[in-house]
């Protein structure tokens, strides 16, 4: 009977500390969720390949922050998602606005990325093209790779909106504003699906991220322009032209959480992740 009872408050007490250790141990698990971080990301598609590669780095040493971002939209998008407490950092391909500049948010430019144009590898014989040639091409003026030193073959060409930087920038260095677009050009809104475009289309042409092209390793023909290649080397010496802008914008009282990653983004270690990344790192902020 003794025994029985010694046996009763044994199994009791094993029981109560089971209860107890499994209460602790849920105490622990919340307290370790509640200390978890999250930023949001939102903003032009063309600068996440950058963000997301600082993102990954950053969140290898913290453990506790997750960087989650949001469906690709536009710059103008991600600066007046921060300002309504949407997102913590907006990514933006360009300079504020004198009107987006209102004192709310802090602007800083991280790198400088080259758009190169490039061809499926099925375009073989095109390795350079002039001006007149990409205006040529654009216009809808020539419309057969022969024409150019390529297959004869025809010239299907992947294009951006007029409002998105690439298509700004193709402008401003080779095609001119008066130019008229191609009757036939595929207009894609994301960048991410002309890339996917041009590696899958045979005989198509597109301008997009060189610092992608480089770090991904992507199965298409970088063509120079006028002569000069579109290499970091020639960015950085300022002898290609074609670049774009890659900024992150954030509140002007951010968490201790948002200024830890835009702290790191400006370091020397985050300017070594974006050149690793085949990005021009910035010496502006």
């Amino acid at each position: 009977m003794k025994q029985n009872i010694i046996f009763t408050v044994f199994s009791l007490g094993t029981c109560l500390t089971g209860i107890m250790g499994c209460s602790t141990s849920n105490t622990a698990t919340q307290a370790e969720v509640k200390t978890h971080k999250e930023i949001k990301v939102n903003g032009s598609g063309s600068t996440y390949p950058a963000i997301k590669a600082l993102a990954k780095a950053y969140e290898t040493n913290n453990s506790h922050i997750k960087i989650t971002f949001l469906p690709e939209s536009q710059s103008g998008s991600g600066i007046a998602a921060v300002k309504k407490g949407i997102v913590e950092i907006g990514t933006v391909s360009r300079r504020l606005k004198p009107t987006e500049d209102d004192g709310s948010i802090v602007y800083g430019q991280l790198a400088q990325d080259a758009l190169v144009v490039a061809t499926h590898p099925s375009v073989k014989g095109v390795t350079n093209l002039q001006t007149s040639q990409l205006k040529a091409i654009y216009s809808g003026k020539v419309t057969n790779w022969r024409k150019l030193g390529g297959p004869d073959a025809k010239i299907i060409l992947l294009d951006r909106p007029e409002d998105e930087s690439a298509k700004k920038l193709l402008r401003q260095y080779y095609l001119g504003k008066e130019l008229k677009n191609a009757p036939a050009a595929v207009i894609m809104r994301q960048e991410g699906e002309l890339i996917n475009a041009v590696q899958n289309t045979p005989y198509s042409i597109g301008a997009f991220s060189l610092a992608y092209a480089i770090s991904n390793k992507l199965p298409v023909n970088r063509l120079s322009l006028n002569g000069v290649e579109p290499t970091p080397a020639n960015v950085e010496a300022g002898k290609y032209k074609m670049v774009r802008n890659i900024g992150i914008v954030r509140s002007k009282k951010p968490s201790a959480t948002t200024q830890g990653f835009f702290d790191f983004a400006f370091s020397n270690k985050g300017g070594n992740v974006l050149r690793q990344s085949a990005f021009a790192p910035s010496t502006q902020k």
